[in-house]
């Protein structure tokens, strides 16, 4: 019996620490893998704005296409900027070495990033980026503090003046009726192309796109899942029949 609950103990001791690990505030979301216009549109995204650094080395170009019911020559003319093959893996040509000397560390493999961090805390992480001359590349992320990774998208969201107000639920004011932190930026140092609105979609579908990489069969796993647990209670009605019709002469 102690193995088997120290057993158990250690089944359930990544979860536990990714719920303890929750100490800086972060926005919840949901991601839908059946959604296709916004996995095709954080593929997009994923392409011409991350896989300059990171790549996806786990994966390929081709499933990517099939799942997403991109054709494999859009796929090809639109998301591939590297001369890769349609079926090889989602790397990229930089140097890990020339990486490690402009940001202090290589980039992260992001395959997997939404298992590791969670999808509310990538999605979060996204949009926490804020002006900070102390920093050597000019910004911080309320999300993770002193990150070395530049604020690519920018040109999107602008660059917020101020710490942007991550897990902060909007309130009204009783008197005037105004929204506080309706937007979690109030302020822009640079302003972007995009309303604050667009942003947040725009990282939704970028985050949903992550989590679709970091688990593409979710949603058969689901489907097939359902049908395995009404096999298991179909099974166990003939199961409990039979156990009673062998043991009911034993009593």
């Amino acid at each position: 019996m102690r193995k088997l609950i120290f057993g158990l103990f250690i089944a359930v001791l990544p979860a536990l620490g990714l719920a303890a690990g929750g100490a800086v505030p972060i926005d919840h979301i949901e991601t839908d893998h059946t959604n296709k216009e916004s996995l095709q549109s954080g593929a997009a995204l994923f392409t011409n704005y991350c896989m300059g650094c990171h790549s996806m080395e786990y994966a390929r170009y081709k499933r990517v296409a099939d799942d997403l019911e991109i054709p494999v020559e859009l796929y090809e003319d639109n998301l591939i900027f590297t001369g890769a093959k349609i079926g090889e893996l989602m790397k990229n040509s930089m140097s890990k070495d020339m990486a490690a000397g402009w940001f202090g560390a290589p980039p992260p493999d992001l395959t997997l990033e939404t298992r590791l961090r969670g999808e509310s805390w990538v999605y979060s992480y996204l949009r926490g980026f804020y002006k900070d001359e102390s920093r050597p590349l000019g910004v911080n992320n309320v999300v993770f503090p002193n990150v070395g990774m530049p604020h690519v998208m920018y040109d999107l969201q602008g660059l917020c003046a101020t710490e942007p107000q991550i897990g902060v639920e909007p309130s009204v004011e009783p008197l005037s009726g105004n929204i506080n932190n309706a937007d979690a930026c109030s302020d822009y140092a640079i302003e972007g192309s995009m309303s604050a609105e667009e942003f947040d979609q725009a990282m939704y579908d970028l985050t949903n796109f992550l989590s679709y990489m970091a688990d593409p069969v979710k949603v058969e796993r689901e489907r097939l899942g359902i049908f395995v647990l009404i096999f298991v209670a179909i099974f166990f009605i003939f199961a409990y029949l039979l156990n009673r019709e062998y043991w009911k002469d034993v009593h």
